[in-house]
């Protein structure tokens, strides 16, 4: 009976941090486009969950399997002490999420999970793969960077290009339409990353299939989406700067890009991080003056401490537990 409880907390809370992936992260696919007036709140949202559950779906196993075995390789624990890590990083990633969706910080749920996973592990002396580790913090420094120059040479080759092949009076109805369209890739590429951090512990612990975990942290995701992501979607799409059509066009193509490369070879990377790398990028290219530096330094402090906040909160819940449960 006590293990059938563990299972079911361990799938509330997955449900969770989904819930927390999809109110947080929404604004990573399409905020842009609502910045620049091209989609309504509605409609971007519409198209974020038809587009991030089918990269969830279709994509998602990748990174699954290094946040459910690549950190820590819960499939060799004992198997209610696998169950009880799953359980407490799931409670210490969304945890935070949801505080920083509350103060409309687009953060890193890769980072939080990834954190919260660690501190569980340290709490139990279970083996940390530090090089795994090591890897991922060096994709997480590249993503903002990279991404940002991708922004920037996407926009210089965009404005340098389309303004001489199209005619002017298709002009508008034709970059309406692809950042639309490169919304809807960044909103696949997302799904495909992040579900990852949603359901990684719970396909690794054994769970669930990693087919079947995948298609219910897309779920949980989706209402995530639907319940409270616009929120952060306000502070991407129209705080950090004013987005021009085009720009918002640049931007999600170079977050697009970034995301899709590190989802391929299995790295969970932030969509947060692309996404506002990429404006920065973009608007670097009209002068420093028109970034918001406010708001992107309140952002770039979160950025830093959500892993050590997450893993502390994991490592101080499991250290608890282990008072009360022997594990």
């Amino acid at each position: 009976m006590e293990f059938s409880f563990l299972i079911g907390f361990v799938l509330l809370m997955g449900a969770a941090v989904g819930w927390s992936i999809g109110a947080n992260d929404a604004a990573n696919s399409l905020g842009a486009a609502v910045g620049c007036k091209v989609l309504t709140m509605r409609q971007a949202i519409v198209l974020i969950v038809v587009f991030g559950f089918l990269g969830a779906f279709l994509q998602g196993g990748h990174v699954t399997k290094t946040i459910g075995k690549g950190i820590v390789s819960l499939n060799e624990l004992d198997k209610d002490l696998s169950l009880y890590l799953a359980l407490v990083a799931s409670f210490a990633a969304c945890a935070w999420v949801i505080l920083a969706t509350y103060w409309k910080m687009p953060i890193s749920t890769s980072h939080s999970i990834v954190g919260a996973v660690a501190g569980a592990g340290l709490a139990v002396h279970a083996p940390i793969k530090w090089l795994v580790l090591r890897d991922i913090f060096a994709c997480w420094i590249f993503t903002p960077l990279g991404a940002a120059v991708l922004g920037y040479l996407f926009f210089k080759l965009l404005q340098n290009s389309l303004y001489r092949i199209i005619p002017r009076r298709y002009l508008k109805p034709v970059i309406t339409l692809f950042i639309i369209l490169s919304g809807c890739y960044v909103a696949f590429t997302w799904g495909a990353n992040d579900v990852a951090n949603a359901v990684g512990v719970i396909s690794g612990s054994g769970v669930m299939s990693a087919k079947m975990s995948v298609v219910f942290g897309g779920l949980a995701i989706v209402i995530g989406i639907t319940t409270w992501g616009y929120k952060v979607i306000e502070t991407v799409g129209t705080e950090v700067t004013r987005l021009l059509p085009i720009m918002a066009l640049s931007a999600q193509l170079a977050s697009a890009v970034n995301v899709h490369v590190y989802t391929l070879i299995g790295i969970p990377v932030s969509t947060s991080h692309s996404i506002v790398g990429a404006i920065v990028g973009v608007g670097m290219v009209r002068g420093i003056r028109v970034l918001n530096f406010r708001i992107v330094k309140d952002m770039v402090i979160c950025w830093m401490a959500t892993p050590f906040i997450s893993g502390l909160i994991s490592y101080i819940s499991l250290w608890t537990i282990k008072l009360f449960v022997k594990i």
